[in-house]
């Protein structure tokens, strides 16, 4: 199928992936990695799914310290398809300025926002959903995709469906965002059925998703289409942004509002949030140690789990199971599975000692 005519992708490439450490640094954050095994990094693969459907309309918004890697990375993209946030403000002054960007640039744009650090294995399927939002972006809804569930997680946000959206078939309007639920509860949404994962990409014309923020903080929208109008702005006005993410910001009031519909959608979606969901995403056989990277330097007898030899050093592994270890030139993790989430307490610690490096 062919690229759809004024459709945008921002792709907000930031953070850092704590609890992929040491893998993933502030330095040298997950979106630049290979971790899947294909050959291209997360930040690639994100570019690769969209550009069928945007071709060249597509804007990445990273940190100044990442900007050289991205654009060395992205080589095909013009220079200007990366924006430099002078600091991290969170993902609605990243996304908002993309769409003020957008906004002055095509002023029949659509435009889909699209995180660069997740896995997406159904493409096609990826592909179908976006079209379908894209349609009902044009008659002036907030579009969301809303992933079907496979477990009762308790690390995703979650969207409950309302009434079926007329004149787009499979749309839905929601009900409400819903925050990260205990287990019980995310036990009951998923027996439910009329739940979805968050998984944070929009879709909604550009004038439309600055509008929505202006009706909660008209200063704020202000802003970004003033750095838009002026980018010799940035420096001056982006530190006075506030620190929101796009979902409390704009989304949450918007449903409240009635102003936001949902695609629900079936597309081998995976954020990697940990080494645990990362050992999933890549595992074969659980009874075995799965390997990223050079499978040749790792060994393992009566082990299950996932190893990381990121060093050039040979890793053993001997009668454990569901290990985790992560091997790199200058810090080594070993843990399970079950602690995975417990990794970014490791790296907070770190930074406490000072700034060596290490996160």
């Amino acid at each position: 199928m062919s690229s759809l005519d004024h459709f945008w992708c921002v792709v907000p490439a930031g953070g850092a992936g704590t609890r992929l450490w040491p893998l993933s640094r502030a330095a040298g954050p997950k979106f630049l990695h290979d971790l899947t095994g294909t050959g291209r990094s997360l930040l690639q693969a994100t570019v690769d799914r969209l550009q069928p459907l945007a071709g060249d309309r597509v804007l990445v918004v990273t940190g100044e310290a990442h900007v050289a890697a991205v654009r060395g990375q992205l080589a095909a993209l013009d220079e200007e398809a990366v924006i430099a946030e002078p600091s991290p403000r969170d993902s609605m002054a990243a996304i908002g300025l993309a769409a003020a960007v957008v906004e002055r640039r095509d002023p029949d744009a659509v435009m889909g926002s699209f995180a660069a650090d997740h896995a997406i294995a159904d493409t096609a399927a990826f592909e179908a959903a976006v079209r379908s939002a894209v349609a009902a972006a044009y008659d002036g809804w907030l579009v969301t995709l809303g992933i079907t569930p496979t477990f009762a997680s308790t690390a995703f946000g979650y969207i409950r469906l309302g009434e079926p959206l007329d004149g787009h078939a499979g749309v839905h309007r929601v009900a409400e965002f819903v925050e990260k639920p205990g287990a019980d509860v995310a036990e009951g949404y998923l027996a439910d059925g009329g739940f979805r994962w968050n998984a944070g990409m929009f879709v909604a014309r550009p004038t439309v998703l600055l509008d929505l923020l202006a009706t909660e903080d008209p200063a704020f929208a202000a802003a970004l289409r003033s750095i838009a109008d002026d980018p010799t702005r940035l420096a001056e006005v982006w530190p006075q942004l506030p620190r929101i993410a796009v979902d409390h910001a704009v989304a949450e009031p918007a449903a409240a509002a009635g102003r936001v519909v949902v695609v629900p959608a079936d597309l081998g979606w995976d954020d990697i949030g940990d080494f645990d969901s990362l050992a999933t995403l890549l595992e074969r056989d659980e009874s075995d140690l799965t390997v990223l990277g050079e499978s040749s330097l790792v060994h393992g007898a009566d082990a299950s789990g996932l190893v990381v030899p990121a060093s050039g050093r040979v890793v053993a592994v001997v009668g454990l199971d569901d290990v985790v270890v992560v091997d790199t030139p200058d810090a080594l993790l070993v843990t399970t599975r079950a602690h995975a989430q417990s990794v970014k307490d490791v790296v907070a610690e770190l930074r406490e000692r000072g700034p060596d490096g290490l996160t």
